[in-house]
């Protein structure tokens, strides 16, 4: 499903309905069951990750990265866009999806971000009350490019 969700963005976007198909990326996808949990607010250190297209490879940078629990993560789109933010469901500590989905604004799925097309657009995600462990994520439109990342959550 994540993946024609990102392959008639790209489309769309091809096809010269970028304005609309970015803000259709930035309206939330609510859960099922019901309305999306209040994310919880930041309390500690924001981290950066640049997306970028950089010697012809589609990169997070840093590509591992490890923060505390209450730290966000603001990813910012360098270069090489649309690019997103998503985790993979079972690469992800246990109960950790629940916490990701609240914190994560204007989801295109579960456990997705939107794509951002704009040069320099950011997108945050504050790890308050997450689980600590190890998450591994990736670009929709670049994953199979080789664009993933790691991000390590210590207590």
């Amino acid at each position: 499903m994540r993946h024609l969700i990102a392959a008639l963005a790209i489309t769309a976007l091809a096809c010269g309905g970028g304005e609309q198909a970015g803000q259709q990326a930035q309206q939330a996808a609510p859960p099922a069951g019901g309305q999306p949990a209040a994310a919880p607010a930041a309390t500690g250190t924001v981290h950066e990750v640049q997306m970028e297209l950089k010697d012809n490879k589609y990169q997070f940078n840093p590509a591992t990265l490890t923060i505390k629990v209450g730290d966000t993560v603001k990813w910012i789109n360098a270069s090489g866009g649309p690019h997103n933010v998503s985790f993979y469901q079972d690469k992800i500590p246990a109960g950790a999806a629940d916490v990701l989905n609240a914190a994560m604004p204007s989801r295109m799925g579960p456990l997705s971000g939107p794509l951002i097309t704009d040069s320099l657009a950011t997108y945050q995600v504050s790890f308050a009350n997450a689980p600590a462990g190890t998450y591994n994520y990736y670009c929709i439109p670049h994953e199979a490019l080789g664009m993933k990342a790691t991000l390590t959550i210590q207590p």
